[in-house]
């Protein structure tokens, strides 16, 4: 039974959601699926550039795809980003960890 959110897997969530692109992305899928020429529209971007940040999405297990036709469709995937928001809810809300005394202190 985990007790925190884990800071390896917050980290990893932390290191995709770095870019204003991707947090776009995510925001734009909390809608429901999403075409990629909907978001190319929506974002205003080239589709070379937005198919790099949902494969990085993608492979980071925050979104999924399916083809239909000659559009892919993406999807934010539910829980996607509970890691990364569990940890950060445990930096506001967990009781700090007590200072150990040291004997003869670092700071003397």
């Amino acid at each position: 039974m985990k007790t925190a959110a884990d800071p390896a897997l917050a980290a990893d969530a932390f290191r995709v959601l770095s870019d204003p692109t991707r947090l776009l992305i995510l925001e734009r899928l909390r809608g429901g699926e999403r075409c990629v020429c909907d978001l190319m529209d929506l974002l205003d971007a080239a589709q070379s550039r937005l198919s790099f940040h949902l494969r990085v999405l993608k492979e980071a297990g925050m979104v999924s795809d399916r083809r239909d036709g000659r559009w892919v469709y993406y999807t934010l995937i539910p829980g996607a980003l509970d890691e990364a928001g569990e940890f950060l809810h445990h930096l506001t809300t967990a009781p700090p960890f007590p200072l150990a005394p040291t004997e003869g202190g670092c700071c003397e």
